[in-house]
């Protein structure tokens, strides 16, 4: 008979994986389709354009639509300029913790999920259950919505999704869209002594930058609508994380290049960010044509993330809060891919074990209390499948 692994064996073995968003997770993919056909199982991939990466899923039960989706996904943030206390990619066990990269954020919720989808399968449940496990989530839940369609088309459609990001166990019904832009500024070089008459990209994009500070202050400033109240922060954020430019200290910058990212509260459109932004950068780009003609300014989309909107009566919250007893409310201000597979069609929400303040830090862990809340949880799910 093949060994059915429990949660803490299957997390030990995802997190061995390295599967950090700039490297392939084909190894992860291909171990994870293995277990699942050692079961019986049939598991689907869809491949990225490069066929680098890959998301899988998979059903059991009855070949009927209205089924529940656990939806997680396969990368990890960089563990690089980190202080580790042990190997990032083995799962530790101290003080009451599991330590390992992507225990917390979100391979211990995979781990579950798997174990729950080879559980179901052997019980003979009698509503379908579907595995749905992601790629790129954290460079802008890009891998996801190709995900769903493939699912849409392959699958019989399930009704309901719990998006299993770390939220202690909560049911969390709402989370902010997102959307990011590369900005790359384009000027012309010439000696810095006489900078007048050369376009320094670097200067020119911090107008950019300082136009996010200057959004966030008025953002910050307005009253909030009731529905963006429940938000922290209660407004939608600009914000600039990295940026690269520039030859020399003597030279005007040729190139300037960094993202744009927007966080938008309910009731606020993210294409309506995204013209201000747009308007910005075409009126810095004249005053940097006037001075030189070959200047310019380029701007590609990066990501879209819709957001997850608060459902009345929502069938995913309804299961989740009858199995947990959780009847808070509670929102978020990242984004997830539950937005995604809501605008779908799917009725969505977050629940996953361990704390989202875990998640990316050096010696990422989840305690092992809420492992076990977790497992739980995924207990009395079988039973009511």
């Amino acid at each position: 008979m093949t060994t059915r692994l429990t949660p803490l064996q299957l997390m030990e073995k995802l997190v061995s994986f390295p599967t950090v968003s700039r490297d392939s997770n084909l190894p992860l993919v291909d171990w994870v389709e293995d277990y699942l056909n050692s079961h019986g199982i049939t598991a689907h991939r869809h491949y990225n354009e490069d066929n680098e990466k890959a998301a899988i899923f998979a059903h059991v039960g009855p070949d009927v639509a209205g089924g529940l989706v656990l939806s997680g996904h396969t990368d990890v943030v960089p563990v690089d300029g980190q202080p580790w206390a042990d190997d990032p990619f083995t799962v530790v066990e101290r003080d009451g913790r599991y330590y390992g990269r992507g225990t917390c954020d979100m391979k211990g919720f995979d781990a579950l999920a798997i174990w729950t989808l080879v559980e179901a399968h052997h019980r003979g449940v009698k509503r379908p259950l579907q595995l749905a496990l992601s790629y790129d989530e954290e460079v802008g839940c890009t891998g996801a919505p190709p995900m769903i369609d493939r699912m849409i088309e392959v699958l019989p459609k399930a009704s309901a999704v719990i998006v299993g990001e770390p939220s202690m166990m909560k049911a969390v019904t709402g989370h902010k869209g997102g959307q990011g832009f590369n900005t790359h500024v384009v000027g012309f070089e010439v000696h810095s002594s006489i900078m007048h008459t050369g376009v320094n990209a670097i200067m020119f994009g911090a107008k950019l930058v300082d136009w996010a500070n200057q959004m966030n202050a008025e953002s910050m400033a307005r009253a909030p609508s009731p529905l963006a109240a429940i938000f922290d922060p209660p407004w939608t954020t600009a914000h600039v994380g990295t940026i690269q430019g520039g030859t020399a200290h003597n030279i005007t910058a040729k190139d300037c290049r960094f993202g744009m990212d927007f966080r938008a509260v309910p009731g606020e459109n993210l294409a309506d960010w995204r013209d201000r932004y747009l308007a910005r950068v075409r009126e810095v780009e004249a005053e940097m044509k006037a001075i030189h003609p070959s200047a310019r300014i380029d701007i590609s989309e990066k990501f879209v993330v819709p957001g997850l909107k608060p459902e009345a009566e929502g069938e995913a919250e309804t299961l989740v809060r009858a199995i947990t007893g959780d009847n808070g409310g509670h929102v978020v201000s990242y984004g997830t891919e539950a937005g995604q597979f809501q605008e779908r069609g799917y009725s969505a929400v977050i629940c996953g074990p361990g704390d989202i303040a875990q998640a990316h830090q050096p010696d990422e862990y989840i305690t092992k209390a809420q492992f076990e809340a977790g497992h739980d949880f995924m207990r009395r799910l079988l039973d009511r499948l």
